[in-house]
């Protein structure tokens, strides 16, 4: 099932040519619920740090549902890429949702606050932590286990997905909003072709600092925004897909977030296809490329998240 357009507002990417087809821009609503789509904002008045009260000043999530009687208890939360500029919506947004709807996954496609918008990190990890956090809090009326949780992110969506991992709060039992009683930890992690060195010291390739202006205040942000600093036991267990021709990322940068989950103890599994640009979102019709969901897929069974019982 395709996103519909009173869902996401579509624009122009100006990103690299693998996201130049569309972005999105989600404004919150049930318009669509009657197909199993509706948009929720993520603060239910003004989202805190927010500029304007535009879409791209409200971050929300958008549900889409298995079909009636496919439900399997797990969730998924979606963070497309698109270098903190745009959100790459179609490509690793509603078809990774169909992908997900279609083995019994409650898909929940994330529309962060983006840096091209005046919205700094930590902003888009605020956003992040409480799309986690709302679905977890929610989760009988989502009908889902609150311990199945995935979050999928490519690119920059991979970057701010493995935050979310290694980064994440624990929830404040004494709070008054139940959202933030609860975790912000994921249950698990797959990262497809992840910019995780996006404010790294690597200025030959695509670089947060020198996209952004940011060169003044690089080395701070390297030292809290690089997740391969901070992973620990307590990383969920990950899966990550990358290819080693890709020029925009490099695959040294998702080897390095390997070997510290490695050496931490996390089970984790990582698959390097030998060719791929940039931006290939579930294979893009690649003979080789395509094999990497079917490659998922068999690991997600592993965890137990695609059967009923295992939510029993």
């Amino acid at each position: 099932m395709k996103l519909l357009a009173s869902s996401f507002f579509v624009a122009a990417l100006t990103m690299p040519a693998a996201y130049a087809q569309t972005a999105s821009c989600a404004t919150p609503g049930t318009d669509n619920a009657f197909l199993g789509i509706q948009t929720i904002r993520l603060w239910p008045g003004t989202a805190p740090d927010a500029k304007g009260a535009t879409c791209y000043d409200i971050p929300a999530l958008t549900l889409m549902e298995p079909r009636k009687g496919a439900a399997n208890g797990s969730a998924v939360i979606i963070f497309p890429g698109g270098g903190y500029r745009e959100l790459a919506g179609d490509l690793e947004g509603s078809e990774v949702a169909d992908w997900f709807t279609a083995r019994g996954f409650r898909a929940f496609i994330l529309s962060y606050r983006l840096s091209s918008h005046g919205y700094l990190l930590p902003v888009p990890l605020l956003d992040a932590r409480r799309a986690i956090q709302t679905v977890r809090a929610r989760a009988l009326d989502y009908h889902i286990n609150p311990h199945r949780i995935v979050v999928i992110g490519f690119s920059a969506g991979g970057h701010l997905a493995a935050l979310a991992g290694t980064k994440s709060v624990p929830g404040n039992p004494e709070a008054d909003d139940p959202i933030d009683r609860v975790s912000s930890r994921p249950d698990f992690l797959v990262l497809g072709y992840p910019w995780i060195g996006a404010v790294g010291t690597d200025f030959a390739h695509l670089n947060y600092c020198k996209e952004f202006n940011l060169m003044d205040q690089c080395e701070a942000l390297r030292a809290a925004y690089s997740p391969d600093l901070f992973v620990s036991k307590d990383t969920p267990p990950t899966f990550i897909y990358h290819t080693f021709t890709d020029e925009t990322v490099p695959v040294e940068q998702s080897l390095r977030f390997y070997a510290a989950l490695a050496k931490a103890g996390v089970p984790s599994e990582m698959h390097i296809f030998a060719n791929g640009p940039h931006g290939t979102g579930l294979g893009k019709g690649d003979p080789a490329l395509d094999q990497w969901p079917a490659l998922l897929e068999t690991w997600l069974r592993a965890q137990g998240l695609l059967t009923v019982e295992a939510n029993r």
